[in-house]
């Protein structure tokens, strides 16, 4: 049920919430420029209109999501500081400091749910909006990235110990006896597995990897005989799955919990795999603003994901770019969705040295995001993703391009205001100098 309006007239008697802040820090800006009230008109039908507990408030939820990733926080530790934090308070709409959590870390998790990826690209079209003209320009560079799943680096060895463990918990909740529970025998291997690198213990770590997976197959037919044929049916199906799938092939599962990740390899000398969804960005090519941030769950041709990351950025802006500049990755595609793409190659002789110099500067310009990307998984969250299934992968990237977004207009406010302090100074520190009032410093 949504929860009841507050008034927000004057708390105190001698000044309000908002007069005690600094007008000038970029939160308190942000939080003027961003519409809340698009966020209110679009979720309030998730919510039951009369029955049951009143629901958190929804600009404090949506703010919530936004402080989480602008400032590289996890749930448990943005409910934390904000409780701690005036300018997170004032950001969630709060009309007095409130000296107590605004819900519980889990709640979040909920919201996220609730709005979906629909509700997510919300707050990713507000950050471009946000942004002003910049972020409509008519011309566009993209690239992809790996955003990996919080995951363990997956081996056979790991998986089946793993599925013998969850068969041994099913058989558990089941109340189902099993003929041997391996303890014992599982202990003896680990100790016959260690120091798998020495040449000397390859034959003895190898008969011991067979060992283990013989193990799993036959707990995982136990439960299939002993089972109902309902009871844990997905699990058991993902079991054998695992079981049988041999080292050249494809959709291959890498973990009992995520099993939609991929394995993709992007060329990387320092790490030759990375376990998780292939990203798609684009941003403008002079101010850099992201305007399309799609995840892509298969590990398809980087030319393939041009089409449905167009779609999106269509949708979020409205605008369909005249050009898009991206690198040798993409080759073969020369127009996507009325878009021009430009791809280096040897110039046409067609093309004079205006048009040639043009699309040198692109090219330049599109360097320019890798940067950009490498601070979206350093700086807002999509280096390691925590949020689970292919929804979380969907979610997390619009919530990180959305973060840096907000972040980026976050600094223009800082430096508008350092600019002028800088000239405030100029002003009235000058003359004193020029007429050598401070002697010292002329020296």
């Amino acid at each position: 049920m949504l929860s009841k309006t507050t008034n927000s007239d004057q708390k105190g008697f001698y000044s309000t919430f908002e007069e005690q802040l600094n007008r000038k820090h970029p939160l308190y800006i942000l939080a003027n420029q961003i519409n809340w009230q698009q966020f209110e008109e679009s979720f309030k039908d998730l919510y039951c209109p009369d029955n049951g507990r009143p629901a958190k408030p929804i600009r404090r939820m949506v703010s919530l999501l936004m402080l989480k990733h602008i400032r590289n926080l996890s749930d448990e530790s943005v409910v934390e500081q904000w409780a701690e934090n005036a300018y997170y308070q004032y950001f969630s709409g709060e009309q007095s400091f409130v000296a107590k959590v605004p819900c519980e870390a889990s709640e979040l998790v909920h919201f996220r749910k609730r709005i979906g990826e629909k509700g997510i690209e919300l707050i990713l079209k507000e950050s471009i909006g946000v942004n002003g003209k910049d972020g409509r320009e008519d011309e566009g560079t993209v690239d992809t990235t790996v955003q990996e799943k919080n995951i363990t680096y997956p081996t056979d060895n790991k998986l089946y110990r793993k599925i013998i463990n969850k068969c041994i918990a099913i058989a558990q909740d089941q109340g189902i006896e099993l003929r041997q529970s391996y303890r014992c025998t599982i202990k003896k291997l680990a100790y016959q597995q260690r120091f798998r690198n020495h040449p000397k213990n390859y034959k003895r770590t190898r008969k011991a990897d067979k060992k283990i997976k013989t193990i799993a197959g036959r707990l995982v037919r136990e439960l299939e005989r002993k089972l109902p044929a309902a009871v844990n049916a997905d699990d058991l199906v993902l079991f054998k799955k695992i079981l049988l799938q041999k080292r050249s092939d494809s959709n291959k599962i890498y973990s009992l919990h995520e099993p939609h990740v991929q394995c993709i390899s992007k060329g990387k000398e320092h790490k030759k795999y990375e376990f998780g969804s292939k990203v798609s960005i684009i941003t403008t090519k002079k101010s850099g603003v992201i305007i399309g941030a799609l995840n892509i769950p298969k590990n398809d041709y980087d030319a393939h994901t041009v089409d449905p990351a167009f779609v999106q950025q269509q949708r979020l802006t409205g605008i369909t770019l005249k050009r898009a500049f991206m690198d040798r990755g993409f080759k073969g595609i020369s127009e996507v969705r009325g878009t021009k793409i430009e791809i280096p190659k040897p110039f046409n002789k067609a093309l004079n040295g205006y048009q040639q110099n043009q699309l040198k500067k692109g090219f330049k310009r599109r360097a320019a995001l890798e940067p950009k990307i490498g601070h979206l998984k350093e700086d807002h969250r999509l280096s390691r993703n925590f949020y689970k299934g292919i929804k979380g992968d969907d979610i997390n990237v619009m919530l990180a391009a959305a973060a840096m977004n907000f972040k980026r207009m976050m600094n223009i406010y800082k430096k508008m205001f350092l600019a002028f302090i800088y000239r405030i100074l100029q002003i009235f520190i000058q003359p004193l100098i020029s007429q050598n009032f401070y002697p010292s410093v002329m020296q």
